[in-house]
C-alpha cells in the first residue's frame, strides 16, 4: 500500500547531514517503493552554476534508496541506519547535465532483497514532464550491526595484508 502524507523532511530518512544531503522531499513511500524530487539550484552541490553533471544521477538513486531505508525504519520506530552503495549495473544518463532550475523526480523499487541486507534496486530519474533522464540498478548493504560489520571488515583487511 502507497502512503501519500505529509512525510517529514527528507534529512529525517537519512544518515547524511547537509551539504550531503542531495534530495529535496520525499514525495511517495510504499514498502518497496520510494519516490524523490531535487529541484536544482545554482547553489547545489555539484552545480556550476548552470548543471549538475549526469554522474551525480548516481547519488541521487542512492539516497533515494537510502530515503526508503530511513522510512521503514521509522515507521517501524527503529533509527535510521548507515548503508552502502555497492555498486550499480547499467546506469545509463541520457543527458550530460542536469539542468538548475529542473526538478527531478527519483524512482526506486525494490527488485530483490537477500537475507543478509543485500538489496537489488531500479531506479529511474525523470523530469516533471515525463522524460527519462537516467537509469539504473543498484545494489546496495545495510548491515544489521554497523560496528561488528565494520570490525569484520578491519580484520579481513588486516588477514589480507598479513599474506
Amino acid at each position: 500500500m502507497s502512503h501519500r502524507l505529509a512525510y517529514r523532511p527528507v534529512v529525517d530518512y537519512l544518515p547524511h547531514r547537509p551539504p550531503m544531503v542531495l534530495l529535496d522531499r520525499l514525495v511517495e513511500a510504499s514498502e518497496s517503493h520510494t519516490v524523490c524530487e531535487v529541484t536544482l539550484q545554482i547553489d547545489s552541490p555539484f552545480c556550476d552554476g548552470a548543471a549538475v553533471p549526469g554522474w551525480v544521477g548516481i547519488e541521487y538513486m542512492a539516497q533515494t534508496v537510502g530515503v526508503l531505508a530511513g522510512w521503514r525504519a521509522l515507521e517501524r520506530q527503529l533509527p535510521v541506519r548507515i548503508g552502502f552503495l555497492v555498486g550499480t549495473r547499467h546506469y545509463q544518463s541520457h543527458v550530460s547535465q542536469f539542468h538548475a532550475g529542473d526538478t527531478l523526480r527519483i524512482t526506486a523499487d525494490e527488485d530483490l532483497m537477500a537475507d543478509d541486507g543485500l538489496v537489488a534496486m531500479s531506479c529511474t530519474i525523470r523530469h516533471l514532464d515525463g522524460t527519462l533522464l537516467a537509469e539504473a540498478s543498484l545494489l546496495v548493504f545495510q548491515p544489521d550491526d554497523l560496528e561488528a560489520y565494520l570490525q569484520r571488515m578491519a580484520s579481513v583487511r588486516e588477514n589480507a595484508s598479513a599474506l
